[in-house]
């Protein structure tokens, strides 16, 4: 039965204490089975663990972006609505008393459903509403959830509210207290499984969160919270999860398997680690991986210190496939042993949503639906995202124009006001599209579909050369009269496109033949060569301003001015002050791609 965790879970921060809760008593199909091998019976049991992440507020299968059932070329849904069937299922097969179910973090950002009542209405005021994620994962029935980097995006508040509202723990063992240094959050679940006729099974479940989150979120962390590396915080804790009788050890962790990092050497610790930590850290039979939003079925990894394989499995984000491990425990000497882990995916497109998660929150929903509709303006033609990554393109200059506008006018009467301000933007979106006609918040939504904030930083023009060389490595190396494949010339060495960013107020060249680090060509500022020395304030949003994407000084750099108002929310404000959207008050071209000086397109 679930276990009321309020007492627990309190808004001010937990020393190290876990959570344990004590399973049923297993149902009769999956109770020891017992086999003769000579005289001797062998008992053994059978355990499945099921796991989701970077669920990213997807409870339907629903773009709130094109107000539609959300449909891809590749045939996937998405929803809780969808993963509660795909558990249902398991649970009827397996014996819900031997199941367990996980997520991996990243649970209360990335649509407009967790933005609404993150910011709309929010969840934080005096008698405000559940969050729907809780809702939608107290009604599943999860036993633990990992906290990602997203779950600090709406600051500090916002996270413990939520985590009020939950039903089952939000794990973070490497999540301190700046001061004391001890988890800000329960650093492990632990759960008894009891099995007729033999000792009972304890699984512990060791959640880990991503060390990026300093960076990414250090407007509501710094001094706060403190994210050493999971490695050394599994070294910790697993050995002390042992000792405590788990005989199964699973680790939650919101960190990709690869092994790198989009940050660079800002912090000392690795972004994606869950398979080092497979590796070095001996006494964990399965990873559940998130963050890097890869499907990994599975994965084995060979733990160098005791030789034992270590199982990962990493399901595709937004509940579009939810990760199954199958743990066989075999029982020696009166002491359980995992004798096996096996990992699968399950693809949410193959079953319908639950109707008893449909009805618990379409009132939420229809409220989202509506709020996303509204007419905020008027545009004179339609803008499109879809040429964004090699052309110049308006769409992306309305960011920059809005950014541009509101970091001058929080700057008047500073010592800063007399410094020109250019603006950074990426396209997030390759079908981002403002039609002409009216222009609803869901419009705008879709053209900023992070929920980043405006920061104003001082580079100099040297340190801005810097940026923009570092920027064009986006693009692959591609030789003057080559053929150009448009799906081939971007997202060089597997770069994201929301980490290629455009740079208002100076025009430039990038020269796609030349090699990385000679491209940028005819760098100039109001008609002439950039001075290397001149100030500029950039206006930049808060992932790049704290070192998401490893640019180069950004960083670094003095920070004059910050808020907390959402980029999207400026766009939004910024249309329907001017009622009209119309490409000659804000577009220019400013960039473009060259090959030994000729233009590609």
């Amino acid at each position: 039965m679930p276990l009321n965790r309020r007492k627990f879970l309190k808004k001010s921060a937990v020393t190290g204490a876990g959570v344990a809760l004590a399973g049923a008593v297993g149902a009769p199909a999956a109770q020891a089975v017992e086999a003769r091998k000579g005289h001797r019976p062998v008992k053994r049991y059978a355990l499945t663990v099921m796991g989701t992440t970077d669920l990213h507020g997807h409870v339907f299968n629903w773009d709130y972006f094109k107000d539609a059932e959300y449909a891809d070329a590749a045939g996937n849904a998405q929803g809780l609505a969808r993963i509660s069937t795909l558990v249902n299922a398991i649970r009827k097969e397996k014996g819900r008393a031997n199941t367990l179910l996980l997520d991996a973090g990243d649970t209360i950002q990335g649509t407009p459903l967790t933005y609404y009542y993150a910011k709309v209405d929010p969840i934080t005021a005096k008698g405000g509403p559940v969050h729907p994620m809780a809702q939608a994962m107290n009604a599943i029935g999860y036993d633990a959830v990992a906290l990602g980097n997203h779950e600090f995006n709406y600051g500090i508040e916002t996270l413990r509210k939520f985590e009020s509202q939950c039903d089952f723990p939000l794990l973070g063992a490497n999540a301190l207290d700046a001061k004391t240094l001890k988890p800000a959050f329960p650093p492990y679940f632990m759960k008894t499984f009891h099995v007729h006729g033999a000792p009972p099974v304890k699984v512990a479940v060791l959640g880990l969160t991503n060390p990026g989150i300093a960076i990414w979120d250090k407007a509501f962390v710094q001094g706060k919270l403190t994210f050493p590396g999971l490695e050394e915080q599994a070294a910790k804790w697993v050995p002390k999860l042992r000792s405590m009788g788990a005989d199964v050890v699973v680790v939650s962790a919101h960190s990709g398997a690869s092994g790198t990092s989009s940050y660079g050497d800002q912090v000392p610790y690795v972004e994606n680690s869950a398979a080092l930590v497979a590796q070095q850290v001996p006494g964990i039979d399965a990873i559940l991986v998130g963050h890097a939003h890869l499907e990994i079925p599975e994965l084995k990894v060979t733990n160098t210190a005791s030789g034992k394989t270590v199982v990962l499995s990493e399901p595709l984000a937004f509940a579009e496939r939810m990760s199954v491990f199958d743990v066989e425990l075999v029982l020696e000497r009166g002491c359980w042993r995992v004798e096996s882990v096996a990992a699968s995916v399950r693809n949410t497109n193959a079953v319908a949503d639950d109707p008893r998660i449909t009805r618990l929150l379409k009132d939420e929903h229809d409220v989202v639906v509506a709020y996303v509709n509204q007419v905020v303006g008027t545009a004179t033609e339609t803008l499109t995202t879809v040429e964004a990554r090699f052309k110049d393109a308006p769409i992306i200059d309305l960011i920059t124009r809005v950014q541009e506008d509101v970091v001058r006018a929080a700057l008047v009467g500073t010592p800063y006001a007399s410094l020109p301000v250019i603006a950074q933007a990426s396209p997030f979106s390759r079908t981002s599209e403002i039609p002409a006609g009216d222009v609803t918040i869901r419009d705008l939504s879709s053209l900023y579909v992070y929920d980043n904030t405006l920061v104003a930083k001082v580079l100099t023009g040297a340190q801005l050369r810097a940026y923009l060389e570092y920027s064009a490595n986006y693009f692959v190396r591609t030789a003057a009269g080559a053929v150009i494949d448009t799906e081939k010339l971007t997202n060089a060495n597997g770069r994201p496109d929301y980490n290629y960013d455009y740079v208002s107020g100076l025009r430039y060249d990038i020269d796609i033949a030349q090699a990385e680090g000679s491209r940028v060509k005819n760098l100039t500022y109001e008609g002439a060569a950039l001075d290397d020395a001149r100030q500029f304030v950039l206006a930049v949003n808060n992932y790049r301003a704290n070192g998401g994407g490893a640019f180069p000084h950004v960083a670094s750099a003095t920070e004059v001015w910050s808020e907390s108002t959402e980029i999207r929310t400026r766009i939004a404000e910024w249309v329907t002050a001017k009622g009209s959207l119309d490409p000659a008050e804000f577009a220019s071209v400013d960039w473009k791609l060259t090959r030994e000086g000729t233009p590609v397109f």
